[in-house]
């Protein structure tokens, strides 16, 4: 996912990222790195709990998912009636949702973990459209005395809050319990990184945490004095183009995730519409990225133009898709489309 941004001859490749997010019971007052953590632990305390009830008072009747990957588990209780287990509801420990009430109260859940993800990539999202805005509109920029260094300072600051929360997912991912095996993990201890391959959830949250250390990268490098069209692509434009590779490849998965098949139509799945947008954003990104080559002898404004519409349309995708997480965490936001 990327978009471009010329400074002083030079192209500034951009990035952002796919959104989904962690939710978590407690009281959090402000959001600093201890309370996040404490809700991590909270989330990781309750749901082994949970877990092993299911184990212990129903048996395995299907388990689905696409290709390798175990998303949706079907149990049959020992008294009767089924239970459907997903591993998007597992891993952001959506089991247990906010009370009931109007669609207005996930407009303020300071005490899950999810809500405050969503802020943060929604955060990254605008700052990267009004980025785009800026180049696209540069009478704007003039307006309020931007020159083109000061653009791509917005950029970078965007790229920012998409790493923070990026590794907040991965880091959510690596500490839930293991749904192929149905499987508790030991409360009390947290893993920063944690290695899941098998774990659908788990790789695309880290295939798009090192997707947003790429994007990190490449706006960093636009703010540098400008280079010569090759040192352009080495520093900028590659970096953005593996990047949105890893964020297509991200998003795809926490699609497929929502669909447990290659792809399938849910309308009636809140969540797969969240992941279906944010899968939008990243083929957008992936558009803009193509278009922010820098080749020898072109000027390439007319591919600059395009690969900042680009970038706009999916920053509006992703601000979209991480306001959709709110209402995620609403009591039956995901029942429906099971």
């Amino acid at each position: 996912m990327s978009g471009v941004l010329e400074n002083n001859g030079r192209a500034l490749a951009v990035g952002a990222l796919s959104l989904r997010m962690i939710r978590v019971k407690g009281i959090l007052p402000r959001p600093s790195i201890q309370a996040l953590c404490y809700l991590a632990m909270t989330e990781k305390s309750a749901n082994p709990h949970r877990l092993e009830r299911l184990r212990r008072s129903a048996r395995r009747l299907e388990s689905s998912g696409p290709g390798r990957f175990i998303s949706r588990h079907v149990l049959l209780r020992a008294g009767g009636g089924r239970i459907i287990l997903h591993s998007r509801d597992l891993r952001k420990n959506l089991f247990a949702r906010a009370g009931a009430g109007g669609w207005w109260r996930c407009l303020w859940l300071p005490g899950q973990l999810n809500w405050w993800i969503g802020g943060v990539f929604a955060l990254g999202s605008a700052l990267f459209m009004l980025g785009s805005l800026l180049v696209l509109a540069p009478g704007l920029a003039r307006a309020w005395s931007l020159d083109n260094q000061s653009v791509n300072l917005v950029f970078f600051a965007g790229s920012i809050p998409f790493t923070i929360a990026a590794y907040l997912q991965l880091f959510q991912a690596a500490n839930a319990q293991h749904f192929a095996q149905l499987q508790p993990v030991k409360a009390g201890r947290l893993v920063l990184f944690g290695w899941r391959p098998r774990e659908i959830g788990w790789l695309a949250c880290a295939l798009q945490f090192a997707g947003t250390l790429l994007f990190n990268l490449n706006t960093f490098d636009g703010l540098l004095p400008a280079q010569d069209w090759l040192q352009q692509d080495l520093d900028i434009w590659v970096p953005d183009f593996a990047g949105s590779l890893l964020f297509l490849a991200s998003g795809y998965l926490a699609l497929i995730e929502t669909c447990h098949a290659w792809w399938a139509w849910k309308p009636a799945s809140l969540s797969w519409w969240l992941t279906l947008i944010n899968f939008c954003g990243c083929i957008a990104f992936m558009i803009s990225a193509v278009f922010a080559v820098v080749l020898p002898g072109i000027s390439g404004s007319d591919m600059l133009m395009l690969a900042t519409l680009f970038t706009l349309i999916g920053g509006g995708c992703f601000l979209l898709g991480s306001l959709l997480m709110w209402p995620e965490c609403m009591p039956g936001a995901r029942r429906k489309g099971a």
